[in-house]
């Protein structure tokens, strides 16, 4: 059984996944519309990158084989957004105002695990060291975004997610000229080389734990023999720590052929859902099993 709290979050938790997962769907639709057959660009779409300890969440991603990379963030706000002098965001649904973290600056956050990221892969501009990053953040065409004034605060890379196609030709004429065009032609890439370089970071996408549950949502422990109180609302779950499967390899094996579910580098206790990623994933994890940061280094 759920208590109220309980109930309440799984409704507005499921109210935002869907309400997300729609607004990327949205997004990626007018992407990949306008990016179509393209011959200088390769578009990527909900990657999950953990780096170094440190993860990106990156909605959608466009390699350009001459510009760098376009970073694009999706908030799926169907009400008001206004921007302050600040760069400060808040969202009004029927005259409910909240605060929202910045797009901005997330977009930023995941353009330094990107960067090291590629940096690792090898992927890197012809001249001037790291890819050029270019941020975007993209809400729904039906909201409706009051803006400061520009000497404010530049509000020109938040735009509804129908207007990336002419954002991009203002941006491309504002951004890109002079030294530029000479720097864009001397890192100009093939198509073949960016379709790899998009194939290298697919592969590092790193899903998240869906059991990766706030502390009030986990499970609690069963303690020692006594019967639950029938009219309680906790859930009932035999301890991770106990849970063991039949063995799979030699690592992380107790005496009597049993897997546990320790991870192998920290020795600490993992989830159900950890184990069993890297059971399914044994010449990744060479039949071992880790927790999820130490999954990343693999």
């Amino acid at each position: 059984m759920l208590d109220y709290r309980q109930k309440q979050w799984l409704r507005e938790e499921l109210g935002r996944l869907r309400k997300g997962i729609q607004g990327e769907r949205d997004s990626a639709y007018y992407l990949d519309q306008y990016f179509k057959d393209s011959e200088n660009h390769v578009v990527l779409h909900d990657l999950r990158f953990v780096f170094e300890g440190d993860v990106a969440q990156i909605d959608h991603l466009v390699i350009s084989r001459a510009l760098g990379i376009y970073l694009i963030e999706t908030k799926n706000y169907a009400g008001n957004v206004s921007i302050n002098a600040h760069g400060e965001f808040t969202v009004d649904y029927d005259g409910d105002r909240f605060g929202v973290p910045s797009p901005i600056e997330q977009s930023h956050r995941h353009e330094r695990v990107l960067l090291r990221l590629m940096d690792r892969l090898g992927i890197e501009a012809r001249i001037g060291g790291a890819m050029q990053c270019h941020h975007v953040v993209m809400f729904n065409p039906k909201s409706i975004i009051t803006r400061p004034k520009p000497s404010e605060f530049d509000t020109r890379n938040v735009i509804k997610a129908d207007q990336f196609p002419s954002w991009r030709e203002q941006y491309v004429d504002r951004e890109v000229g002079g030294a530029k065009i000479f720097k864009a032609i001397a890192n100009l890439r093939s198509l073949e080389t960016i379709k790899e370089w998009g194939e290298k970071l697919i592969r590092q996408h790193r899903p998240g734990n869906l059991l990766d549950l706030p502390e009030f949502m986990q499970v609690k422990k069963v303690r020692g023999k006594t019967k639950p109180d029938p009219k309680s609302t906790d859930f009932i779950q035999i301890p991770v720590a106990e849970t063991v499967l039949p063995a799979a390899g030699n690592s992380g094996e107790n005496g009597s052929g049993e897997k546990r579910l320790i991870c192998l580098h920290c020795n600490e206790k993992i989830s159900f859902a950890e184990g069993r990623f890297c059971w399914n994933n044994a010449p990744r994890f060479k039949g071992g099993q880790y927790c999820r940061e130490h999954q990343a280094r693999f």
